[in-house]
């Protein structure tokens, strides 16, 4: 039986990542993005439009890259896997879920670069090197590559 489990989505952060590291150094960050779909309604001739907001989470270096080059707003390029986590509510005692996704790689979605790919805590200057790959933000863009993620869980 054929097994797949593969999301590809285009969309803006909805607020700035943050970079948290467990115990054992590896990165992890959770952000979230809005997913826009527009669409003419062929009856009315009405153009429409809806956002999807997705949270994803992303490990070790891709999880640095996302928090070093995007800010709220930026346009980011996510493949990954869902995931679904399953709890209990404390006050209710229902059984709840919610879908994610694991993000395998991500990339600048800017077709042209707006100049804004640069560190965040370094704004002014014009080219930086990653620390890890002693890439430039341009390289960077070209090869963010496939990360192996593994099931670390930050709790």
């Amino acid at each position: 039986m054929l097994e797949l489990n593969k999301v590809m989505l285009v969309g803006n952060l909805t607020r700035d990542p943050e970079v948290k590291y467990l115990p054992s150094g590896k990165a992890i960050t959770n952000f979230s993005i809005a997913a826009n779909r527009k669409w003419t309604d062929k009856q009315s001739g009405e153009k429409k439009q809806e956002a999807t907001f997705v949270d994803i989470t992303a490990w070790g270096p891709q999880a640095e890259f996302v928090g070093k080059y995007f800010k709220k707003g930026a346009a980011i390029f996510v493949e990954g896997r869902l995931k679904q986590d399953t709890w209990e509510d404390k006050n209710t005692g229902q059984k709840r879920s919610k879908l994610s996704i694991v993000a395998e790689r991500v990339q600048f979605a800017d077709s042209k670069p707006s100049g804004d790919e640069k560190p965040r805590d370094e704004p002014h200057r014009a080219e930086r090197h990653t620390p890890d790959t002693g890439q430039t933000t341009e390289d960077a863009r070209r090869d963010s590559a496939i990360i192996d993620t593994e099931n670390e869980l930050p709790f």
